[in-house]
């Protein structure tokens, strides 16, 4: 089985400035995508970012971040100014955002196929770039595997109902989607949750995994859900948590060999126990993350020990 694979993100960068009360603005490299393929590449496997990055210091600032992790960057040479989002946290640490943002991503030539797509988030709503990142998805998807998670953003999704079908559309392309459960109450007010993520994957993914806070997360798999509660930890922010449950998810699955081509029919048949092992090790990267200031997913021994913890 494989558990190092050459795994390519395509999205968005976004300077994430963080605001406190009584304090100065703290600025840190974020954006959901770019978040993801940083936590692939702490956690030790082949991670290419497919986004744009402005020749300003913000755009340094995210490039430095993510080549220092491994991560190898592809841009289509835009020169718009690096997209920055405000933070601003509550007293339980939880982020609100508002965002100075354009996504106009150009047709890129890639010198390897991957084994694996992850999009998601602002990449996959925000025109013009959004059709380019579905082009891409509807390319590669004959020989990789493709996970996407929406990442909502109200204030960015535009019209309520051409959004859905976005996502919808990103959906049904998918092998693996994750949401939030507030994501989904965005996207399809006053249904629950679960019942979204059922009717989910009966639209093409082998598996939807729902993020749920402090209530833990769930799998909706061919048996059925899976669920595990969140591990305890002294929260410090949220920012970057669901990002570093996805990169937790996809190490995990990559360890199973359930991605890439020849990993698809397997993951179609996900079990329970392999379930279980995928939520745990997804939940334990976002603990991790929540613990300290940013997006700053764990590293493949400090993953571990968080396992051992909870």
């Amino acid at each position: 089985m494989l558990d190092r694979l050459d795994l390519l993100v395509i999205g968005e960068c976004v300077a994430d400035i963080v605001r406190l009360p009584g304090a100065a603005d703290q600025i840190h490299p974020g954006g959901s995508p770019a978040n993801v393929a940083y936590g692939l590449a702490r956690l030790g496997h082949g991670a290419t970012l497919l986004t744009q990055l402005g020749p300003d210091d913000n755009g340094r600032l995210i490039r430095d971040h993510l080549t220092g992790a491994g991560v190898e960057i592809r841009t289509d040479g835009a020169t718009e100014p690096t997209p920055s989002a405000a933070v601003t946290l509550d007293d339980g640490g939880q982020a609100a955002y508002t965002f100075e943002i354009t996504w106009t991503l150009d047709a890129v030539s890639l010198d390897r196929a991957p084994h694996h797509v992850h999009t998601g988030s602002i990449a996959t709503v925000m025109e013009p770039g959004a059709a380019t990142v579905l082009a891409a998805v509807e390319s590669l998807r004959t020989s990789a595997t493709v996970s996407y998670d929406p990442n909502v953003r109200p204030g960015l999704m535009g019209d309520h109902d051409a959004a859905v079908r976005k996502v919808e559309c990103c959906v049904a392309l998918s092998d693996l989607v994750k949401a939030s459960d507030e994501d989904l109450r965005w996207l399809y007010p006053g249904q629950e949750p679960e019942q979204v993520a059922e009717r989910w994957r009966a639209t093409g993914p082998a598996v939807v995994l729902v993020t749920r806070g402090g209530d833990g997360a769930l799998a909706v798999i061919p048996d059925g859900q899976v669920t595990v509660a969140a591990l305890p930890t002294d929260v410090v922010d949220t920012v970057g948590a669901g990002d570093a449950f996805m990169s937790g998810t996809l190490h995990a699955l990559a360890s199973h060999g359930l991605l890439g081509a020849d990993g698809r029919e397997r993951l179609r048949a996900l079990g329970r126990d392999t379930a279980t092992d995928v939520l745990r090790h997804a939940a334990a990267s976002a603990a991790v993350t929540v613990a300290r200031a940013g997006a700053n997913p764990p590293d493949e021994a400090e993953l571990k020990e968080a396992l051992a913890r909870g």
